[in-house]
């Protein structure tokens, strides 16, 4: 009986901020699609700020900050599902969910970007090249959205044994999409800070700890959403997360100070590349942001704190978060900051990039698709995020 009450209640408790937030989301949405609707308008060249010298600009880095998102929550939610009684089952629902709203807000994001979105769904079905990266990305990562939708709606549906199996099925495949996505940018030898083998394990690195802190930070806003204490397995499960994002910025750490000992050891270009964020102009967001912001006080936080505090770990789970999403705008510019003819006279040390205002409301549309969902999710699926309906 307690059990079904809370299910009845819940939206009720929810109704008055939850549709503030579902008109918020909306509104945030309605603004991207007319900024995308304005670049089909006066043209992508005119309204983005891409060049031929640079371009990919920041929305392939939100692209690739919401996918990676979903790799990680898909991943850590296999984990969770396939050894059932570990800490992280009471989350895993959730995170099931989560997985796929960003991935859809990632899908938002790209096709608002592209110049005829229209032909991306095309040819990749029509025209498959099974030699191109992207194809591939985008082929899997299509293919994940699909298996996790059927996956939640198996978990609805008390059909757990199959969807377990779905579940490590569309982790497989997030992690192969998102290996692809770092091969996409390691695999093009005329950007040497880009390319080599370590992107794609560095991707998948910077999953899991995104993953982490974003099933950390949503399952806190969902319990103040509602107004319910938390339960003791979900906070030991948040706890189990805080240990996965104490270990993961460590890691990513380690692996950004690998890289940038590699490129001042190799040629000009990579040096440029690197000092460009050293000491150049994306040092501001590089040093304060990526590093500050997103990797160092975050685990100072943590650690500190010995994860007994839930605001702790959410606020070190949002900084983690920032800390990503400027991890992959340096990604993306600092690989192509350096002119190609460097070195000449009249040729500037570094290309200038700034992103219009048109391309900063694409990444508010790709927040409001995520915003949305979240909304959604605590209004409908709400029986299943606590538990009254987990395996």
């Amino acid at each position: 009986m307690e059990g079904n009450m809370s299910i009845t209640t819940a939206p009720t408790a929810v109704k008055l901020p939850a549709n503030k937030l579902m008109w918020l989301s909306l509104f945030m949405i309605c603004i991207g699609v007319a900024a995308a609707v304005y670049a089909q308008w006066v043209g992508h060249h005119h309204a983005f700020a891409n060049t031929r010298e640079m371009p990919w600009g920041m929305l392939i880095g939100v692209y690739a900050y919401f996918a990676i998102i979903s790799t990680g929550l898909c991943v850590l939610a296999a984990f969770s599902h396939a050894f059932g009684g570990n800490q992280m089952a009471p989350l895993a629902n959730r995170m099931v969910w989560l997985s796929i709203i960003s991935l859809l807000g990632a899908f938002t994001v790209i096709g608002l970007e592209i110049e005829n979105p229209w032909r991306m769904p095309l040819g990749v079905v029509l025209y498959p090249n099974v030699t191109s990266n992207i194809w591939w990305m985008g082929t899997l990562y299509g293919m994940a959205v699909g298996v996790m939708f059927l996956e939640l709606f198996l978990i609805i549906t008390r059909r757990y044994s199959i969807a377990i199996f779905l579940g490590v099925v569309g982790a497989i495949t997030e992690a192969l999409a998102n290996s692809n996505l770092g091969s996409v940018f390691a695999s093009l030898a005329s950007r040497p800070f880009w390319y080599g083998s370590q992107l794609p394990v560095f991707f998948l690195a910077c999953a899991v700890l995104s993953g982490a802190a974003a099933i950390v930070m949503f399952t806190h806003y969902s319990h103040i959403l509602q107004k319910r204490p938390m339960s003791d397995d979900t906070f030991r499960g948040l706890q189990t997360a805080g240990k996965i994002m104490v270990l993961m910025t460590f890691l990513v750490t380690l692996a950004t100070a690998w890289k940038f000992a590699n490129a001042y050891s190799s040629n000009d270009e990579m040096i440029m590349a690197a000092n460009s964020m050293i000491n150049g102009p994306l040092s501001t967001s590089f040093w304060v942001f990526e590093i500050g912001i997103g990797l160092v006080l975050p685990c100072f936080l943590l650690v500190v704190s010995r994860l007994n505090s839930m605001y702790a770990m959410s606020t070190a789970a949002l900084m983690i978060l920032v800390g990503q999403f400027f991890s992959r705008y340096n990604l993306v510019v600092s690989g192509q900051i350096v002119p190609s003819d460097y070195g000449l006279v009249g040729v500037p040390q570094y290309l200038s990039y700034m992103p219009t205002a048109s391309e900063y409301l694409l990444v508010v549309a790709g927040l409001g698709v995520v915003g949305l969902g979240f909304v959604l999710g605590e209004r409908f699926l709400d029986g299943i995020f606590s538990g009254k309906a987990s395996h």
